[in-house]
């Protein structure tokens, strides 16, 4: 191939074991992220990531230019051109014989081939491949595409887990991507026999994931998609074995911005349940704590509230209905009434809990309700997953403490089917996955370090990995989230942020021209990073294969 620059190593920008720069054509099109390939000893090549490119003249001083322009004359004609190259700016990312001596001055520097690409950023020889998306490389005549893959065990386990992807809603496509990569591990693990996973996904806005068993209608996004699936091995289909679950509700859309006919059909062909929460139920009673997760209780008085109510003594002793239980709260609440159960907790204390209590209760009393006739416990449903299902649970128009309720309570039932399941372990599932959007409601800094659904995130992020738990989170600002939450992410996916986000601490490390780029990412590019590939990718990714609306 035909070298298009050489090394510049001086006194005051010496070339290191860690980066280098080169000079190459001004009309040669680069751009960050292409590959590049340097000459190096012993018949060896180094390869690098272009991170910074800049355009050096002869001129000494911005007022040499403005002189040379006939002073000032914008229409002047220069008889003499100015002597001008662009120097590149490169992170050393490899080296095919594993030499890491700087590289020297004067060594030619060409654009790297595809296998020579694959090679650089840790591509070749992938093993348990996953599609990631896919890359592009150089511009023009040079214009090098090449898929990317995962080794999925560094992204759903065992060896690393958990995805977090950040961005600008409505412009970094954050579920878009997150369904791709759900979509990709649903195809590629119906095919295995040794390995076997699960998906549970929260639809926490309008319908965006409650037609993802639907194919995409759109002609022209459909012949954008194919060459993509084509490459990466991915099946022309629609997510398969989707469940949808709704809160329940006798008038169907009270609680769902879906169509009610479409619930209708769904409940119909029992491919949909209702879901809902009995109060004699232990498991649902056990998770009344969740709906006061983003309630700050230093004293842990909400816990001893608690506590008193699962002892069942007292005014609660025998209460088996919400309505029951709404009862003796308020009685509760009463005081120079002559109780005496609980009176370590003040009056006030239980005022303040009957009315969180109730705020979310009388919001949703289709959902808590005294019997499940036709309905489901989620519950029970969530122990029962089969491998290679997809569960969809609505809870876009719950309101904010309810939807931190039926989270907190799959989590903990996905735990249990890990921890305490009566079923044979080779019906579970190796890997249940949990995607839920805006992250940051459940696990930012701002929230309470009592709060149950923070507890639960940390265990999942901690010790999931081990257990077959794996977290897809999704937020727009990767600053907003917990520390110990985004630190336990394997993978990080960055999409099109703004530029007070890119001088958070999050972004330290991050090269500052990559950092300018992510304020003007496209929609379907993502920059993502993974214990497996040697630097950053900047990848695309194409439309959605199921039906989704604007």
């Amino acid at each position: 191939m035909e070298a298009i620059g050489r090394i510049i190593a001086t006194e005051k920008q010496p070339s290191t074991i860690e980066e280098f720069t080169f000079w190459t054509n001004k009309n040669l099109k680069l751009k960050p992220f292409d590959v590049i390939v340097v000459e190096h000893i012993q018949d060896s090549k180094t390869f690098g990531v272009v991170e910074e490119i800049s355009h050096i003249t002869d001129s000494p001083s911005a007022l040499a230019g403005f002189i040379s322009s006939d002073f000032g004359d914008v229409g002047s004609i220069s008889y003499t051109e100015r002597i001008g190259m662009n120097y590149v700016k490169c992170k050393v990312v490899g080296n095919d014989n594993d030499i890491f001596i700087p590289v020297q001055e004067g060594k030619k520097v060409f654009l790297a081939s595809k296998e020579q690409i694959e090679i650089a950023l840790g591509l070749n020889n992938m093993k348990n491949k996953l599609p990631a998306g896919y890359i592009e490389m150089y511009e023009g005549k040079n214009l090098q595409t090449l898929p990317v893959f995962f080794n999925s065990h560094y992204l759903i386990g065992p060896e690393g887990a958990h995805l977090n992807i950040s961005g600008i809603s409505g412009l970094a496509s954050k579920t878009s991507y997150a369904m791709f990569l759900l979509k990709a591990i649903q195809d590629v693990y119906s095919k295995k026999n040794d390995e076997s996973m699960a998906i549970i996904m929260l639809n926490v806005k309008g319908t965006d994931l409650l037609s993802i068993d639907q194919m995409n209608e759109r002609e022209d996004e459909l012949a954008a998609i194919k060459p993509v699936y084509e490459t990466l091995g991915l099946e022309m289909t629609p997510f398969k074995n989707v469940t949808y679950y709704y809160p329940n509700s006798s008038d169907f859309t009270k609680y769902s911005y879906d169509k009610e006919q479409t619930i209708k059909e769904r409940l119909e062909a029992g491919n949909a349940f209702q879901f809902k929460y009995l109060f004699e139920s232990a498991e649902d009673k056990e998770c009344l704590d969740l709906l006061f997760s983003n309630v700050d209780d230093p004293n842990e008085t909400i816990d001893s509230i608690i506590s008193t109510i699962l002892s069942q003594s007292g005014m609660f002793n025998g209460v088996e209905t919400w309505s029951d239980f709404q009862n003796a709260l308020s009685q509760q609440t009463q005081s120079g009434k002559g109780n005496t159960q609980g009176k370590e907790i003040s009056v006030l204390s239980w005022r303040k809990f009957y009315r969180l209590f109730n705020k979310a209760y009388n919001k949703n009393k289709e959902m808590f309700t005294d019997s499940l006739g036709s309905g489901v416990r989620l519950r029970d449903k969530v122990t029962n997953i089969k491998k290679n299902e997809v569960m969809v649970i609505d809870i876009a128009k719950l309101d904010e403490e309810s939807q931190g309720f039926v989270f907190g309570d799959v989590m903990r039932a996905v735990y249990n089917l890990k921890l305490s399941s009566d079923r044979p372990e080779e019906d579970i599932p190796d890997r249940v996955i949990i995607f839920i959007d805006e992250l940051n409601k459940y696990a930012s800094t701002d929230i309470p370090k009592s709060s149950p659904i923070l507890r639960q995130l940390l265990d999942i992020t901690e010790r999931g990995r081990s257990l077959g738990i794996v977290l897809f989170g999704a937020e727009q600002f990767v600053s907003d989230i917990h520390k110990r939450v985004k630190g336990n992410c394997a993978t990080q996916a960055f999409g099109r942020t703004n530029v007070i986000e890119i001088t958070k601490e999050d972004f330290r490390f991050v090269p500052s021209v990559y950092k300018n780029m992510l304020t003007r990412l496209k929609q379907g590019s993502y920059i993502i990073q993974n214990p497996v590939f040697r630097s950053m990718l900047n990848i695309k990714f194409p439309y959605p294969i199921y039906k989704y609306y604007e």
